[in-house]
């Protein structure tokens, strides 16, 4: 049982897909990633995940990283201790990432005050 008693499986992977839908409606909003270039997006997207997978899986192979026992995960193993909800996790991670540098990308692109003056 996880601390608040009550046992919630795919609760987290729940959690991931909520986050990641608001990752993409933040994207749609202000155009951050995929919305200003769905092609190049994709592939930065697609390519950080995998590496975070193959890190992964050379982390659990030398000891570093195990999965803890849960009462959120479905259960499900794509590998040794590499639960379903990681590849989310990771994309969430990456999208994250690219919007935060999108944001930031036209934020320093806009004219100042001083370039205005």
């Amino acid at each position: 049982m996880n601390p608040a008693g009550a046992d919630l499986p795919g609760a987290y992977l729940a959690g991931l897909v909520v986050s990641l839908v608001g990752m993409v409606l933040i994207d749609r909003r202000w155009k951050l990633l995929l919305w200003r270039d769905a092609r190049r997006g994709i592939l930065v997207l697609a390519i950080g995940v995998v590496f975070l997978l193959v890190w992964d899986v050379v982390g659990v192979g030398a000891g570093v990283f195990f999965r803890g026992p849960s009462t959120l995960l479905l259960g499900i193993q794509l590998a040794p201790e590499v639960p379903l909800e990681e590849p989310f996790f990771l994309a969430l991670l990456c999208y994250l990432t690219m919007n935060l540098y999108g944001a930031l990308d036209r934020r320093r692109a806009r004219p100042t005050r001083q370039d205005a003056a």
